[in-house]
């Protein structure tokens, strides 16, 4: 397959380009490209330009409001709402992680609850920032129904994915992020795209047999992670993402969907915790200490670390996209 080479300016030029020709305002393109440069610069390939032709099929059928901008509250001295008013996550996630920051250090931990955006990207560039500040974070969003719950054979949840982040003594962040599907969406849809089988597990094809076609599972139902364990935190997810904020379900958001393969409208939820107040003076210490005994075996490494190699290298080697995806970008430009 052919391949591209681009700078991380040049990722940011060409993602913030597309999405404004295509009814998207500057700030509103600017977040999004902050968060597909970031996702290409750390080597998450699913998160990054691949996601482009997605976001301007939803802003050209009018899913997406690309001109909206959120509206934050204090709904309670701990609880801060952002209101989308349908447009993208990138946007009302920033503009809501300042006062999360604040809240959380007042009141010793925080809740961001986002509503009515579209959500189409990881979820550690929400978490990673707030970790940098000294607080712990977790995050959590649901997905229109790609999952079979354990033991079904059709599409009921979301990947659902959440992510938890440490902060660590030299300013940077310990951050896991993880579908509560065996794989991301994504990685199955580049599977598919590239021509490569799926691990066994991953999902069944249409009639509920097992498969590692990836064009199968595309057309059947992924599977949870670890089986009835992973669904049961799909459920929990779909809660905390639904119900909890006045929001749709996974089977919610997929029958008000159209389906044109963006991103579908919900709601997200990021807790924001200060270690301090819980008498964890010492915390960020005490986990390096537990960080360092885990590192102590072989073969170990700490969750997100293939993410920090492929940052510290990418500014020297830039990155590179295939050919057909660079193509399919610049057409959208026009």
């Amino acid at each position: 397959m052919d391949q591209v080479s681009l700078t991380l300016a040049e990722v940011t030029d060409l993602a913030t380009r597309a999405l404004m020709a295509n009814g998207c305002n500057e700030a509103n393109a600017a977040a999004v490209a902050r968060n597909m440069t970031a996702a290409e610069r750390d080597g998450c390939k699913s998160h990054g330009l691949f996601r482009v032709p997605g976001y301007v099929k939803s802003l050209r059928a009018g899913k997406i409001d690309g001109q909206a901008m959120p509206v934050v509250t204090h709904t309670g001295p701990c609880v801060v709402t952002v209101e989308g008013h349908g447009g993208l996550a990138p946007l009302a996630q920033e503009m809501g992680r300042q006062p999360l920051i604040e809240a959380a250090r007042a009141q010793g931990m925080a809740a961001l609850a986002i509503r009515r955006t579209h959500h189409y990207a990881a979820l550690w560039p929400e978490t990673e920032p707030l970790a940098e500040a000294g607080l712990v974070a977790m995050a959590f969003v649901n997905a229109p129904p790609y999952v079979a719950p354990a033991g079904g054979t059709k599409p009921f949840f979301g990947t659902n994915p959440m992510a938890f982040a440490w902060p660590r003594a030299d300013g940077g962040a310990m951050v896991w992020d993880q579908a509560s599907s065996m794989m991301a969406r994504g990685e199955i849809q580049i599977a598919k795209r590239d021509g490569h089988d799926l691990p066994p597990g991953a999902g069944i094809d249409k009639d509920g047999n097992p498969t590692t076609d990836p064009a199968a599972v595309l057309e059947g139902a992924q599977l949870p992670f670890g089986g009835y364990k992973g669904g049961a935190i799909a459920l929990m997810v779909d809660l905390l993402c639904g119900p909890l904020l006045g929001e749709v379900s996974s089977v919610e958001a997929g029958a008000a969907d159209n389906r044109d393969g963006g991103p579908a409208t919900g709601g997200e939820l990021i807790l924001a915790i200060d270690p301090a107040a819980f008498g964890g003076t010492d915390a960020i210490a005490r986990g390096e200490r537990l960080f360092t005994a885990m590192l102590e075996q072989e073969g170990v490494r700490l969750p997100g670390d293939r993410r920090h190699a492929a940052r510290a290298q990418t500014p020297v080697g830039g990155i590179e996209i295939p050919k057909s995806l660079a193509d399919t970008i610049h057409d959208l430009i026009g």
